[in-house]
């Protein structure tokens, strides 16, 4: 007669995962898989057969994560209760075990707590009582901001609230002297959100080469962050994003038709980890951010305005302009209309003991620029960049130079050689902004970067900046023997319903979605200052402004005139180039669209005003893939043609009114109704090719597109609509319209939907 298996003495085991996801904040993630945050306890419940005394038994928990755990590297974990666990002298992240005061002896109730130094990611838990082992079950462990021990620890809970819970964030974008504002849907905590980021660590490059290495280094954010930042481009690994800044975007979607991050993670996840086409900085720094937010590590996005590329890093920016006005090539350097990064909160101790360089940190995972052999950027301490320590880790310099680099601007003549026309301090790094804390209002942070322009302090740090990175760069010329770099790679992107009659709204009419910077373009009062300088006693200076004469919008005429002054006491006679180009927003220009000469008269003392006019027909065809008119003016003086003046200005259009609204209560899985109004502003124009598209996690789990017929001049567009929503709360609902004449026009609203 065959022997009946001896019973275990384990009944079951229970991992409480909803009651453990509330009291970690994962309850947003998932109430179903047990997801805990590093440095606070959770609670296990272990039903056993025979009563358990622990001065009698001993239960041995053991916790792995990675391929090749080691106590040595923290990737296993040996206790239980009593610790009287043998564990290695070089264990590191040791996890800990204690009994529940509600625990009985059939019915143990253990706080399981993993250390604050835990690596985030996929762990196991396995447990041994009297001889039988078992697996308790398996979880996840993510970064903890509440935690005082934590190098993310972040101690306002307002903050917490909106750097790692809110699913809902706002991007900046235009240029300095006409911000917009965008909806981003961050989605950190949609439906295979943990798989994805997971995922995303496992597929970068230095776990490949050293897996478990990596997997211990996953402890500290600042490692962490890193590998983010490169995992986010797809430059040099498996990363999401291909970047692209011009047309034709072939096989993907326009980086501008994007409102959120889940759409581009989850096709990203779905299609093995193949790059999603195509993304530009601020998509880049919206999908960093809601993985970030997702670790647990609190994270916001930042635009920064007039922002500059230093490719050759001696943080100077030089631009060469043709003797007509108009730069006749790209330049390596170059000064974006706005970038876009992230910050990121955390601990510094590799820097600093006494914490002078914790808080935030930049990290960029635009490809732009290598940093170790490797397309990502940070994390630089905003702190850092203030002071202009430009000999700390990780890429100071090159943030440095973005928010605070000198600007020199060339005169190309016909012969090949410069000439100096105008050097300028203060053009780079201006309305450094981000969301505001519980508001979707701009809030400019740029104190934070850099002291005011124009003051001693100013000129002092960017002195500092400049000393201690030729400093740090001498040093690395010495060891250049003894390192291998890589070759720096071209990033060759860089090339990257009812319709009825209406009356024509005046500009009146049309609401104004825009938030202008200032009122006017740059200024300049350049002079000559040539490589071989003239030893002439030049005339007082000529002062030039553009001043706008209406609020630019996209499908009406352009008005604004250049105005011109000179304190000379005598008359000055002028030769004055105008050109207008369309330009990507990194500051590429794509197409000229109007230039002209004019001859004028400049009185002493007195202003000079000269209208100028870009009509909808000129600028309509060449702006479709643009995103700002560069409106530039090169002024000789006739008598003294050395003397050269430059003004130049970044035009952002406004798009089309657009409006979205909701006109039926939500609730959970309820059908929720709203619509959208679009008129066609043109006169002369039909617009062809139109889609509407709908998203917003919380309300619907695929972004829903409608194709529309086209729409005539000056006819209206209504569209009625449905959507379940799938989850309760504050959420944004985004809608986007595109056709042959406008792309991705954006508009949004609140859904506030009731359980």
């Amino acid at each position: 007669m065959a022997r009946s298996a001896p019973e275990s003495v384990f009944r079951g085991v229970d991992l409480n995962p909803m009651s453990n996801s509330f009291l970690h904040h994962t309850n947003e993630i998932s109430v179903d898989q047990l997801i805990v945050r590093r440095g606070q306890p959770f609670k296990l419940t272990l039903n056993v057969a025979q009563p358990f005394n622990p001065k009698l038994h001993q239960l041995h928990i053991t916790a792995k994560t990675g391929e090749i755990p080691t106590e040595k590297q923290g990737t296993l974990s040996l206790f239980g209760v009593p610790d009287v666990s043998t564990r290695s002298p070089s264990a590191i992240a040791v996890w800990k075990a204690d009994l529940h005061k509600y625990s009985s002896p059939l019915t143990v109730i253990l706080m399981v707590t993993p250390p604050a130094v835990t690596p985030v990611g996929r762990w196991n838990l396995t447990v041994k009582l009297g001889g039988e082992e078992m697996l308790l079950g398996k979880l996840v462990v993510l970064y903890n901001p509440w935690c005082p021990d934590d190098w993310v620890y972040l101690k306002d809970e307002k903050e917490i609230n909106e750097y790692v819970l809110n699913e809902q964030g706002v991007i900046f974008k235009g240029s300095n002297n006409y911000i917009s504002s965008m909806d981003w849907d961050f989605g950190q905590f949609e439906e295979q959100m943990v798989d994805i980021c997971l995922t995303m660590l496992d597929l970068n490059l230095k776990h490949e080469k050293d897996p478990a290495d990596d997997v211990s280094a996953r402890c500290n954010p600042i490692y962490v962050s890193r590998v983010v930042s490169a995992m986010i481009n797809c430059q040099d690994d498996r990363g999401v994003l291909m970047g692209r800044w011009g047309p034709p975007y072939i096989g993907g979607h326009l980086p501008s038709h994007w409102s959120g991050s889940y759409p581009i993670l989850r096709r990203w996840f779905n299609i093995g980890a193949y790059p999603v086409k195509y993304g530009q900085c601020w998509v880049f720094a919206g999908v960093m951010c809601s993985v970030m937010r997702l670790l647990g590590i609190p994270c916001r996005v930042v635009s920064n305005f007039e922002s500059a590329h230093d490719n050759n890093a001696n943080l100077v920016i030089d631009e060469y302009h043709a003797d007509y006005g108009v730069r006749p090539k790209a330049n390596h350097d170059s000064i974006w209309n706005y970038h876009v990064w992230v910050e990121a909160w955390m601990r510094r101790p590799d820097l600093a003991e006494d914490g002078a360089f914790d808080g935030w940190q930049v990290l960029d995972p635009t490809p732009q620029e290598k940093s170790a052999g490797v397309y990502c950027c940070g994390p630089a301490p905003v702190k850092a960049i203030l002071s202009g320590e430009t000999d700390l880790k990780y890429d100071v310099p090159f943030v440095f130079a973005e928010v605070n680099a000198d600007c020199i601007d060339w005169l190309v003549k016909a012969d090949g050689s410069k000439v100096n026309i105008f050097s300028d301090s203060a053009r780079v790094g201006h309305n450094i902004s981000t969301k505001s804390i519980g508001s979707k209002e701009r809030w400019n942070i740029t104190d934070n970067y850099k002291y005011r322009e124009g003051t001693d302090k100013e000129r002092e740090v960017y002195n500092n900046a400049i000393t201690k990175h030729y400093s740090k760069t001498d040093d690395e010329e010495t060891d250049k023997n003894a390192v291998i770099e890589e070759d720096q790679e071209e990033d060759e992107s860089e090339d990257n319903v009812a319709v009825e009659d209406e009356d024509p709204p005046s500009d009146e009419e049309e609401d104004d979605e825009i938030e202008e910077g200032n009122e006017t373009g740059r200024e300049t009062t350049g002079s000559i200052d040539a490589e071989n300088p003239i030893s002439i006693s030049p005339p007082p200076p000529v002062t030039m402004q553009f001043e706008k004469v209406s609020p630019p919008r996209n499908g009406k005429d352009v008005r604004l005139k250049l105005v011109l002054r000179s304190e000379s006491s005598s008359v000055r006679s002028l030769s004055i180039n105008i050109s207008v180009q369309a330009t990507r927003y990194n500051g590429f220009p794509a197409m000229t669209i109007q230039t002209e000469v004019k001859d004028k008269r400049l009185q002493p003392g007195r202003d000079l005003s000269i209208p100028i006019t870009v009509p909808f027909s000129a600028y309509h065809k060449p702006m479709v893939d643009c995103d700002s008119m560069k409106v530039s003016a090169l002024v000789k003086d006739k008598k003294t043609p050395y003397n050269t003046y430059l003004a130049v200005d970044d035009i952002v259009l406004i798009d089309p009114p657009i409006s979205v609204k909701v006109t039926t209560a939500a609730k959970v899985n309820q059908s929720v109704k709203g619509e959208v109004i679009f008129m066609n502003p043109v006169t002369t124009e039909m617009l062809t090719n139109c889609t509407l598209s709908f998203s917003g996690t919380g309300l619907m789990k695929n972004e829903a597109e409608i194709k529309l017929q086209d729409l005539k001049p000056y006819n209206r567009l209504h569209v009625y609509f449905s959507f379940v929503p799938y989850k309760s709360g504050k959420k944004t609902l985004v809608v986007d319209f595109d056709c042959s004449t406008f792309r991705d026009i954006k508009a949004s609203c609140i859904v506030n939907v009731q359980p």
